[in-house]
């Protein structure tokens, strides 16, 4: 695909991010500061996009510019992930395809209790706990899951996670749009006779 391919798929492309992150324009607007008219004209091709736009989008979308304008994919399959973090939690991603499932390992600091406030939003959501002792909070469930455990739910029940240790709670997060679970394949392999 050569560049000007890439620069007219560009629009639609961000019109189909915006949906399926559930988000309006003008709610994109707010998060990144450009007019709701210059969003509609990008998302309809009426107006080329330039670093000044395509910036604040992919941090929006926390994607890089090569996935936000969908630029073809090098020969180099690694993730070069850059950590996010928000109120002491450290978001890595480890995955660069923006929609379908998204997994990332999550870095919960130990420190004071907090009161829970749980949320909800459309998808699902598979976790598993890699160290320390991850609080998680499940509709009327108060639950503490420690290294090798695992949930999984429905993100419309309100939902909420905190470290319940004295040690960083270490986990890997895989969400995903409602009704894209996560599903296990296995072989059935016979024991060996005597």
């Amino acid at each position: 695909m050569n560049d000007d391919a890439v620069l007219v798929a560009v629009g639609p492309r961000l019109r189909d991010l915006r949906r399926r992150a559930g988000l309006t324009l003008t709610t994109l607007s707010q998060r990144t500061g450009i007019p709701v008219s210059t969003l509609s004209r990008l998302e309809s091709g009426q107006r080329r996009p330039g670093l000044e736009l395509l910036l604040p989008l992919a941090r929006a979308y926390r994607m890089t510019l090569d996935d936000l304008v969908g630029a073809p994919a090098s020969a180099d399959p690694r993730v070069f992930p850059r950590p996010v973090r928000r109120e002491g939690l450290t978001i890595i991603p480890l995955a660069r395809k923006p929609g379908g499932l998204q997994a990332f390992k999550q870095i919960l600091p130990a420190g004071p209790d907090v009161e829970p406030e749980p949320r909800t939003h459309p998808g699902y959501h598979w976790l598993y706990v890699l160290n320390g002792r991850l609080r998680v909070v499940l509709g009327d469930k108060d639950l503490v899951l420690g290294p090798g455990e695992v949930a999984e739910f429905d993100t419309h029940l309100p939902h909420w996670f905190g470290n319940a240790g004295d040690h960083a709670a270490e986990f890997l997060s895989i969400v995903g749009p409602q009704g894209e679970r996560f599903r296990l394949r296995a072989r059935y392999l016979p024991a060996s006779l005597p």
